[in-house]
């Protein structure tokens, strides 16, 4: 069965109904002044509640160097009003490239990715002064089984998964990366947390989502005879032996990770899955992670599920699919709601642990009110906009200025932008930025 009712709410009392006749209860407040609350992290201050969240846009140079659309979009983003920019996946090694054009951080590239930082924060004191200088958190990443660096799959992969195997074409004699690889990648992802250090970001991401390949690893109960798999504390030591590293080796940095909490692959080859109930969640093995985590020096979690090349439903909430992809088989509004309760659930757990949640970009011009709802419920300390930070990069300023979105300008959930991505081409909004986009799309 697949969903086909398009967004078509003319107030908040419909979109309300509509949850409620879906059986899903959703946050919501009308007063959003919660939004524009300030919140310390590890002593530094953001501004507001609201995050830029990281979305990869394979605009680079060949060298992995930020392009002249890289540095056109962040200069948006900075001059939009987020209190928090998190920036896009950057490849710690040429072999984790999820395409040619990926950002790629190294000693060659430092240079420009300092000035990356530079125009981002020049950019928000030109539109607010010192009123607001942005947190920038720069997303590492190893794309593993979706590595394709010179735009060829090149799967690097942790373990054999019969629902994604298939889907990237593998033997089922594909090598796997060896223990003594994954050591020697803890050590880039520690080399590029430093030289984010020196570019001059506040905090870096260890990428553990998406099934990308260290997310890949939380569910690789059948890697046996490794270090990294089999185990729980074998299948998540390496983002806790790579956190560890950054914490102790640049204490300046804050370290973050953008966490899958349920990557909808069953048990026992995905994360968070239940046994024996399908793909059913089941987040004691998330939970104990992120108690991990805590207590080796994160000071701030993004929570996200699905991975969005594989069932993009889960992570991403759409009225459209890319172009020959399926349909949703759900309602957006029920991935929505799953969303906001799964952060809800690891803000209540840990509430001195900031959390980021996803998935708001589909409420469109009610995003505000159910986010505002999260916030003064303690179910995030922050909300997260992907999509509609592309469509509408000055969402956050006109929200604060004006108390509402402007229609005109907000993400229709259209899948262009994850189209062009697919596709290898610099992503962007196809809708609002066609100027610049849609010329790409065609």
């Amino acid at each position: 069965m697949s969903f086909r009712e398009r967004f078509s709410f003319k107030d908040s009392a419909e979109l309300l109904a509509k949850a409620a006749a879906l059986g899903v209860v959703l946050p919501f407040s009308e007063n959003i002044e919660s939004l524009f609350q300030p919140l310390s992290i590890s002593g530094k201050k953001i501004v507001n509640r609201i995050a830029v969240q990281p979305m990869e846009s394979a605009d680079a140079e060949s060298d992995g160097s930020p392009g002249e659309l890289t540095f056109r979009r962040y200069r948006r983003f900075a001059g939009g009003g987020c209190g928090l920019i998190w920036f896009e996946a950057v490849a710690v090694r040429e072999d984790g490239k999820s395409h040619p054009r990926q950002l790629f951080l190294n000693q060659k590239t430092l240079g420009a990715f300092s000035r990356l930082v530079e125009e981002a924060r020049s950019s928000a004191w030109k539109s607010f002064g010192q009123r607001l200088t942005p947190l920038l958190i720069l997303q590492l990443t190893h794309s593993g089984r979706f590595s394709k660096p010179d735009g060829r799959p090149k799967p690097v992969i942790a373990h054999h998964n019969p629902y994604l195997d298939p889907f990237h074409g593998l033997p089922a004699d594909y090598p796997l990366i060896s223990d003594r690889e994954l050591d020697r990648l803890q050590d880039a992802f520690v080399e590029a947390a430093a030289l984010a250090g020196r570019a001059g970001f506040d905090g870096v991401d260890v990428k553990s989502c998406h099934g990308y390949l260290v997310s890949e690893l939380f569910g690789a109960r059948t890697r046996t005879g490794s270090r990294y798999g089999g185990p729980f504390q074998n299948r998540v030591r390496f983002l806790l032996e790579t956190i560890k590293k950054i914490a102790a080796q640049i204490p300046k940095s804050l370290v973050c990770a953008r966490m899958g909490a349920f990557d909808a692959i069953p048990y026992p080859y995905g994360f968070g899955a239940a046994q024996h109930q399908g793909d059913s969640m089941d987040l004691a093995e998330p939970m104990a992670l992120v108690r991990r985590l805590a207590e080796s020096g994160l000071c701030l979690l993004n929570i996200t599920a699905g991975i969005p090349a594989f069932l993009p439903h889960f992570g991403r909430p759409s009225d459209t699919p890319v172009r020959g992809g399926a349909r949703s088989p759900e309602h957006p509004l029920l991935g929505v709601a799953r969303l906001v309760h799964v952060a809800g659930q690891f803000q209540s757990r840990f509430p001195a642990l900031p959390v980021v949640g996803s998935g708001y970009s589909w409420l469109r011009q009610f995003f505000p009110q159910v986010a505002a709802g999260v916030i003064e419920k303690n179910q995030a300390g922050l909300v997260g906009l992907g999509r509609l930070s592309f469509a509408y990069p000055r969402f956050a300023e006109d929200l604060r200025a004006k108390g509402a979105l402007d229609r005109k300008k907000i993400c229709l959930t259209c899948s262009g932008c994850s189209e062009l991505l697919r596709a290898g081409s610099p992503a962007g909004c196809v809708v609002r930025d066609k100027s610049v986009y849609r010329r790409l799309q065609r």
